[in-house]
């Protein structure tokens, strides 16, 4: 049976400018999947997640979510649909000025009519599901890069979404924490029942965490498929990416020195 898709992005076309971004994308994301968009630096990934968590609007196409085309709605008519998803931005994103049990609660302090003491204790219950049970009334400045991760998927998680955004949730981690950060995404899918998109090029990661990969590519998704799909693909910009393969074209450093003092580097 066909799995049945949460968000549906069809022919989404993005321009800064004159210069053309995103060609026409086509994407869907399975309710309860975890669908990794992967791709190097300047290919149209973070364009890409701005777009579907409502932050700008393209030039042209849709992104539905459940149903619901959020390039249509205006900043009042998107309030519902942004109750259904959280964001872990690239460098959790906390408000120094609060302490990070502030932070997590902020969401339903904003968005619901909750006691404060059932607010207290939702917030202790997200904390203790990233395993910061305790941290409540630490600033983020006494918390290590891995601890703020954590401490922002808690606030991400928050308001109990249906799906979850993670825009380079390893970036910045050493090899160990960014595997703690991986699991711990994989434990809050399967205690949540959440969809969760995630936009990295963290590659340890990806084999770690993805049920399927949408690989971009110059603002077009390339290929789409499970990881070993993806693995043996003959694809050569597939195949350069995975294996790590420097450009031909890609200046060296005796070149760059000559460019730098203003010689022929050839």
């Amino acid at each position: 049976m066909p799995k049945e898709a949460i968000i549906q992005i069809n022919e989404l076309v993005t321009h800064y400018g004159k210069r053309q971004v995103l060609h026409g994308i086509n994407l869907e994301v399975h309710h309860g999947e975890i669908l990794v968009i992967l791709g190097r630096s300047g290919c149209g990934k973070s364009t890409l997640l701005r777009h579907m968590i409502g932050l700008a609007k393209p030039t042209s196409g849709s992104i539905k979510i459940k149903n619901s085309d959020i390039t249509k709605l205006n900043e009042d008519e998107m309030v519902p649909t942004l109750r259904k998803i959280g964001m872990l931005f690239q460098g959790a994103a906390l408000f120094n000025s609060m302490t990070v049990g502030e932070n997590v609660a902020l969401p339903l302090r904003e968005h619901t009519q909750l006691q404060e003491s059932t607010i207290r204790i939702m917030t202790r219950m997200k904390l203790e599901s990233v395993e910061l049970s305790g941290f409540e009334d630490f600033s983020p400045a006494q918390l290590s890069g891995g601890m703020k991760k954590r401490a922002g998927l808690a606030r991400a998680i928050a308001m109990d979404p249906e799906i979850l955004f993670c825009d380079e949730p390893s970036a910045g981690l050493d090899p160990v924490v960014a595997m703690g950060i991986d699991q711990l995404i994989l434990k809050l899918q399967r205690a949540f029942k959440m969809t969760i998109v995630v936009v990295t090029h963290e590659l340890a990661s990806v084999f770690t965490i993805a049920d399927r990969i949408a690989m971009l590519h110059d603002g077009k998704i390339i290929a789409h498929g499970t990881p070993d799909e993806l693995k043996a693909s003959s694809d050569p910009v597939i195949t350069q990416f995975l294996n790590r393969i420097a450009d031909e074209n890609e200046i060296n450093s005796e070149q760059y020195l000559k460019l730098l003092v203003n010689e022929d580097p050839n």
